[in-house]
């Protein structure tokens, strides 16, 4: 896990003894405060994962994270389906929406959906993000995720054509 630590010096040649020193140690604290406390702390921090990186190698405690591109106003969603993680080895922390930047309160604008895990003991498990969006998922896909059968390969009778598969991408993470 990356270590982020930060310090300061008084610059050679400036006056004010005291005054410098006061100034400088509430610098340093006011840095240093809220900073991680190492893995499976409350403030563990989590790596950034890139989301096609579909083996994934953690140690016990460290968090990582997946963020995806998500547009209600499309029907675009990502969601976490089966295979879910084994949780001996590896939890799911949540996941968190954010608007992309400067578009809070615009009509029709996406942001980013970020997938949070904590890798808890060794092993080895797998999980699943589906992607859905209007033509690979029926329905109001907007808090639960979609039937997952794949579109028939029969033709029907109504007039609404087979949707496409979603996209699914698997992981796999080992935890050592």
């Amino acid at each position: 896990m990356i270590s982020h630590t930060r310090t300061t010096d008084v610059l050679p040649g400036t006056r004010g003894g005291a005054a410098a020193t006061a100034i400088t140690a509430a610098a340093v604290l006011a840095l240093t405060t809220g900073c991680d406390s190492g893995p499976g702390g409350s403030g563990a921090r989590a790596t950034s994962r890139p989301v096609k990186d579909t083996r994934i190698t953690a140690e016990p405690g460290e968090r990582f994270t997946l963020t995806v591109g998500q547009n209600a106003s499309t029907r675009e969603y990502w969601y976490l389906v089966d295979p879910e993680p084994d949780r001996s080895v590896l939890l799911s922390r949540g996941q968190a929406y954010a608007a992309d930047s400067g578009a809070e309160g615009t009509a029709g604008a996406g942001g980013r959906l970020t997938f949070t895990f904590e890798a808890k003991g060794k092993g080895t498990t797998r999980f699943t993000l589906l992607h859905c969006t209007f033509t690979t998922c029926q329905g109001n896909t907007a808090s639960l995720p979609p039937s997952t059968a794949s579109p028939s390969a029969v033709p029907t009778t109504t007039a609404t054509p087979p949707a496409q598969a979603p996209e699914r991408i698997t992981y796999t993470v080992t935890v050592g």
